[in-house]
């Protein structure tokens, strides 16, 4: 199962908005005779591919799955009848499927036509692998990230300026996550100081990014660097319906953005809303006013946050108030080195038990 978890990584960062799925297929002797994995949404599933691979050396096998194989037609067939067919005689499952469609269904399948299943080998690690997809299943909007870089003294930088934390090593780190997920969000107050272009740099690529901005006020000016990069992908502008003004919406779709205006100022609302755009994944990368906000609304799912070895003083802009997050509180917690700066993070109990 270990060897399945690693093949499904391949798909890392294309199969959205479908989990990541790796798949073997061991003869009777013991022997790997299939791999497979999910690469792109829309393409073959790893069963698929794995039962391919080892051909009539499936008979009288193993599968080994990271996820349930589905019985219902999607863009693809349904795997579960092509593993009985193949002559499978036990599979082996990390994890069941909350796909509603799913759900079970593709178990019953498998057990109904004699294959002995057994399920929950390694299901803690497939679970962390695609949280992305069981957000989605489970409270029906996008996985989301706050990621932060703040000084040792808790400062995401200076007043109204622009303030560079962080080294080469942690920003490579960055722009990886950033070829994965499928959205940015910021603040407007992010866009007015920073102005940022909110593109992968230095990692490859090979789907469309979306760029949210959060600004009920619409305060973005369509001169945003960021409306000059939707070669990168699209640029979504979320307003809420007591604060837009017409007119200035009408110069920002003209700038190539995509204003799109909640019924109201909650805040999960309006992810909720980027679902019906596609958005699978979201990383809010700043600042603080927005995590505040997304952590207020009991939507946040991860926290990565940087902390760089620089001082910025009393005069620094603090990150989140206090007792927004405690730490003890965070599932899965790592510290990783990059440079001279620290990433911390860990997963938060709303992924457990859903929205608050």
């Amino acid at each position: 199962m270990r060897k399945a978890l690693a093949l499904a990584e391949r798909g890392r960062g294309s199969t959205s908005p479908n989990p990541m799925v790796g798949a073997l297929v061991v003869d009777p002797a013991g022997v790997i005779v299939g791999r497979g994995a999910h690469r792109v949404a829309g393409g073959p599933h790893a069963e698929v591919i794995a039962l391919r691979d080892a051909g009539d050396r499936a008979r009288g096998g193993t599968l080994y799955c990271t996820l349930e194989p589905c019985a219902h037609t999607g863009r693809t067939g349904p795997c579960a009848p092509l593993v009985t067919q193949a002559g499978i005689r036990r599979a082996v499952i990390a994890m069941a499927d909350p796909n509603p469609r799913v759900d079970g269904r593709g178990l019953r399948h498998l057990h109904e036509r004699g294959v002995e299943t057994v399920v929950g080998v390694e299901q803690a690690a497939a679970a962390r692998q695609n949280a992305v997809f069981l957000t989605n299943m489970r409270f029906g909007r996008p996985h989301i990230t706050i990621k932060a870089a703040v000084s040792i003294d808790g400062c995401l930088g200076a007043p109204g300026l622009r303030t560079r934390l962080t080294g080469a090593a942690a920003d490579r780190r960055v722009h990886r996550q950033r070829a994965e997920v499928d959205a940015l969000g910021v603040g407007s107050e992010t866009v007015l100081v920073d102005d940022p272009l909110l593109t992968p740099r230095g990692a490859y690529r090979q789907r469309p990014l979306t760029r949210v901005i959060f600004d009920r006020r619409l305060r973005t000016p369509p001169s945003a660097r960021v409306l000059s990069t939707l070669e990168t992908g699209p640029v979504i502008i979320m307003s809420s319906a007591r604060s837009v003004a017409p007119g200035k919406a009408g110069a920002l779709e003209a700038a190539g953005a995509r204003v799109v205006v909640v019924a109201d100022d909650d805040f999960g609302t309006a992810v909720r809303a980027l679902t019906d755009a596609g958005v699978a994944s979201l990383v809010l990368e700043g600042g603080g006013t927005l995590h505040t906000a997304a952590l207020d609304a009991g939507v946040v799912d991860a926290v990565h946050l940087y902390i760089t070895p620089r001082t910025l003083g009393s005069g620094g802009v603090p990150w989140i108030g206090d007792g927004r997050i405690a730490w003890e509180s965070l599932r899965d917690r790592r510290a990783t080195w990059f440079g001279d700066d620290l990433l911390v993070e860990g997963l938060v109990e709303t992924h457990v038990h859903g929205d608050r």
